[in-house]
């Protein structure tokens, strides 16, 4: 069975969204964060899940906000990322913070342009 494009990149942007949006919440609360900083880290979640919902209702408009995101976000944790950290943790960590929305995007829009060529 041959999965249509537009399933992959909803699903991939919604794992990819509540996997974060988990890792974010959890994490804040393993750690005993302060109210604040777990309001930051939900807020940070919120965002990746309203980024992974908007292509259920604006194919173009969501592939070109994941597609852009992707590099955006991955492009913030290289510069913010901990400074202790060794290299290899931070690409695979940017990696799978940034590629699941930019594959995701990328996929949408080419769906997108392939369903306007046809018409």
């Amino acid at each position: 069975m041959r999965l249509p494009m537009m399933v992959i990149a909803r699903a991939l942007a919604l794992i990819w969204a509540a996997f974060w949006t988990f890792f974010f919440v959890a994490e804040s609360w393993a750690w005993r964060a302060p109210a604040r900083i777990l309001t930051f880290w939900s807020g940070a979640g919120l965002v990746f899940m309203i980024l992974a919902l908007v292509p259920w209702g604006w194919e173009m408009t969501g592939g070109v906000l994941l597609a852009v995101a992707g590099p955006s976000i991955g492009l913030a944790y290289a510069i913010w990322s901990p400074a202790g950290l060794p290299l290899s943790n931070r690409m695979i960590t940017n990696a799978f913070l940034s590629g699941p929305p930019l594959l995701a995007g990328l996929l949408l829009l080419i769906r997108h342009r392939a369903v306007a060529a046809r018409a």
